[in-house]
């Protein structure tokens, strides 16, 4: 019959069906084992990294860090200035039986930085037991009068301030193995400036304060030198500074050119000598024609001699 339908092999057909789930059965079963494989290796890697590094962090702990052959036993401190080296190693904050290589050698640094009297510092470790320090301080050549109101009445505080114009505190004589070269009223005072200018260990940006501490280092080598005295220099005023001497004169000077200025000054002083005249004002900030008033020789006040407490007394102190 053409309508009679022939019979299929179902047994054929779900062999075939039962050999694909077979398979995908035996991958799935093989990627499973792969994973795990996979997974206790690199597990068993940072296992094997983890182990090895808490081993090495024992053994330089074992043979370095707590190492007593690298205590340290001597701080080697040096200064070109005047601070005792007990008090800079105080500062430095290090302690005898610290581990040497352990040593933070920046956290030192930082610890004598913060002291706006020391200018630089150099740190370095000696093995097996020394640590090395070398200080730069920073040497004042001007100070600032502040008045302050207090309990008592008008109290005056004292900056000081370097040749690049950064604050200090004056030092205590405590912390100090000699006199201080120049301590109080020796320093030509500097006015005019504002006290919140004043932050010791920040340089003041004031051109007329610059200008003033230049002139005070270009003053010992100028022709002036040993003829008068800076006693107070005036900065409040923009463009020029105001220099009074211990000898009563009043000197103007230009913020730029201060050694052809105080050559000038020399000429000028010259010229009253011969005319038995001292100055009593002059304006050197003029380029021609120098405005200067004069006052008799003999009513100016001497030159004080200089003793040996107004040389600077740097050195290496140990």
């Amino acid at each position: 019959m053409w309508f009679k339908r022939e019979r299929k092999n179902r047994r054929l057909g779900r062999g075939h069906v039962l050999d694909v789930k077979l398979r995908s059965d035996q991958v799935r079963a093989m990627r499973l084992r792969m994973l795990l494989l996979s997974l206790l290796v690199i597990g068993g890697t940072v296992l094997g990294i983890y182990i090895l590094w808490h081993a090495g962090e024992a053994t330089l702990n074992l043979l370095v860090y707590e190492n007593a052959d690298f205590a340290i036993q001597r701080v080697d401190v040096q200064t070109d200035g005047v601070i005792a080296p007990d008090q800079l190693r105080r500062w430095s904050g290090v302690k005898l039986g610290a581990n040497l290589i352990a040593l933070d050698l920046a956290a030192v640094k930082r610890n004598l930085e913060l002291v706006p009297a020391i200018n630089s510092i150099s740190v370095e470790r000696i093995l097996p037991r020394t640590l090395k320090i070398r200080v730069t301080e920073r040497d004042p050549i001007a100070q600032v009068n502040v008045p302050r109101a207090g309990a008592d009445g008008i109290a005056i505080s004292v900056f000081q301030l370097d040749a690049d114009g950064v604050v200090m505190l004056p030092l205590d004589p405590r912390v100090c193995t000699v006199s201080l070269a120049k301590a109080g009223g020796q320093l030509p005072v500097i006015a005019g400036l504002n006290v919140y200018q004043l932050q010791p260990g920040h340089r003041v940006e004031l051109p007329q304060a610059q200008a003033a501490l230049q002139l005070i280092s270009a003053f010992g080598r100028s022709p002036m030198a040993g003829l008068v005295d800076l006693r107070r220099i005036d900065v409040s005023a923009p463009g020029v500074i105001v220099v009074t001497t211990g000898q009563g004169g009043e000197i103007t000077f230009g913020l730029q050119n201060l050694e052809q200025q105080l050559r000038r000054w020399r000429e000028i002083y010259d010229l009253g000598r011969r005319n038995n005249k001292a100055i009593a004002s002059a304006d050197l900030a003029v380029a021609n024609n120098v405005p200067v008033r004069w006052m008799e020789a003999n009513t100016a006040p001497a030159v004080p001699p200089k003793n040996s407490t107004s040389v600077n007394t740097r050195g290496k102190n140990v």
